[in-house]
């Protein structure tokens, strides 16, 4: 990235792990292209071992890791190592004050030699890495939580550092594009929050420009890349990207997309959990429904790059084929309204804890139901209080004009819901532009408050 922002707080883990004085294990993953491998850089030194692993075969992995080793540690690699252990070893008796050894794209090195976990797990517990740290990093999500945290993995237990690299918050980007409001929120609900895909678009002159180039065209750097990512994660990429198509269409309910694919929906349950499990889709329940039911459960697509990808992309796959970018723009620029919608919406419900209120409230959820007439079919926001007492409830609208009265008098009637009885209820408007301010039991957020709280 031109400019390195936030991840300050895993900088600071990180270099105080491998400022202790004996050899640490860490562990870091997370999706691709969110960051890991320019975070690690900003931390190590000259004097560490950075390899980033491949797809080659285990003895010449081994002699490319000794020549790497090479370059800090002179003659290193004029040694033949006949294995892992030997090469770990000598690289511990060679090292004469300690330092961090980097594994970049661990798993590539796992596949072709699937005893490593193994070797490595003798290694740390004989001391054979006493005099360096040992940083294993890759994107293969699942299996480097394997590795992490399966009880039956041989490093298990071992680890002194294990980072899950996520992708950054709203409020990054804008530093990052350094544009309004309302466009950082536009810009979030394409690209998401993966460092990579904003250095890809800072590199247009416009959003229009970028989505065109990087996504409608088919030779666009990005516009295949959810294969790239499950290609790392799933066994099969097929049902991932069926199910995902699916809900991009509008299909949110497990029976649904059960009988869209034609499978019975306990086929579904482990692959919908492997996309959740991995940040992809989101399991929602209306607020004061128990988390345990399942008639009310819709699945969302989580990620907002994949949300637009498999909302705008995957439906016009053919179309694009043919080039015509022009005409696939034109169409779904009429849908955009209604789609940055739920993303604001998504954006308010996730800024409540860290919007100025007069006590603070938990993490908002979204209700929908009900018979009664006092009962309204949907609330967007709902949050209780961390005290138990008072509850917000709050509409979110992304229209360039809003009648900030009317909308209250709509909150007034969604007060009256029974289920919010023996709550004292605080109401709050998220309008994209405000045309009025604060006043008694009533808050006005504009999406420059809601991304200041999402830091």
């Amino acid at each position: 990235m031109k400019d390195f922002v936030n991840r300050t707080r895993e900088i600071g883990r990180l270099n105080k792990a491998i400022s202790a004085d004996k050899g640490k294990l860490i562990i870091i993953y997370g999706r691709r292209r969110c960051g890991k491998s320019t975070l690690i850089k900003k931390v190590l030194s000259s004097q560490d071992v950075y390899y980033l692993a491949d797809l080659r075969d285990k003895k010449l992995q081994i002699d490319s890791l000794a020549i790497t080793i090479g370059q800090t540690f002179s003659d290193f690699d004029k040694v033949v190592y006949p294995d892992w252990e030997s090469l770990f070893r000598a690289l511990n008796m060679r090292a004469k004050q300690r330092f961090t050894l980097c594994l970049d794209e661990f798993p590539y090195l796992v596949r072709n030699s699937p005893d490593l976990p193994s070797v490595l797990q003798k290694i740390i517990d004989t001391g054979g890495n006493s005099n360096y740290h040992l940083l294993l990093c890759g994107s293969a999500q699942q299996m480097m939580q394997n590795i992490a945290l399966d009880s039956l993995s041989p490093l298990f237990g071992r680890s002194d550092e294990i980072m899950n690299i996520k992708p950054m918050q709203i409020s990054y980007l804008q530093q990052y594009l350094q544009t309004a409001p309302i466009e950082t929120i536009i810009e979030y609900g394409t690209w998401g929050g993966i460092p990579r895909y904003w250095e890809i678009r800072n590199q247009s002159t416009s959003y229009m420009e970028a989505v065109k180039y990087n996504l409608l065209d088919t030779q666009g750097i990005i516009s295949d890349e959810p294969e790239r990512l499950f290609r790392d994660d799933m066994r099969t990429s097929v049902q991932a990207y069926s199910i995902l198509a699916l809900i991009g269409m509008g299909c949110h309910r497990m029976s649904e997309i059960a009988a869209r694919l034609n499978k019975p929906a306990t086929q579904l349950t482990r692959p919908i959990q492997n996309l959740s499990d991995l940040g992809y889709i989101k399991r929602e329940i209306p607020y004061g429904v128990s988390e345990k039911t399942s008639k009310q459960t819709l699945y969302k697509i989580a990620d907002p790059f994949i949300n637009f990808y498999f909302t705008f992309i995957i439906p016009n796959k053919s179309r694009l084929q043919f080039g015509l970018v022009d005409q696939v723009w034109y169409e779904i620029n009429q849908k955009f309204p209604i789609y940055f919608s739920t993303i604001w919406e998504e954006l308010c419900r996730q800024s409540v804890p860290g919007l100025h209120l007069p006590v603070p409230f938990n993490p908002a959820k979204r209700w929908w139901g009900g018979r009664e007439k006092i009962q309204p079919a949907e609330i967007d926001i709902i949050a209780e209080s961390a005290d138990g007492e008072y509850l917000l409830i709050g509409e979110a609208k992304w229209s360039d004009k809003n009648n900030a009265g009317e909308l209250e008098k709509q909150l007034d009637e969604k007060s009256k819901n029974g289920l919010f009885r023996n709550k004292k209820i605080i109401k709050a408007l998220f309008i994209k532009n405000p045309d009025a301010t604060n006043k008694e039991n009533l808050y006005i957020f504009s999406p420059s408050d809601v991304i200041s709280a999402l830091l």
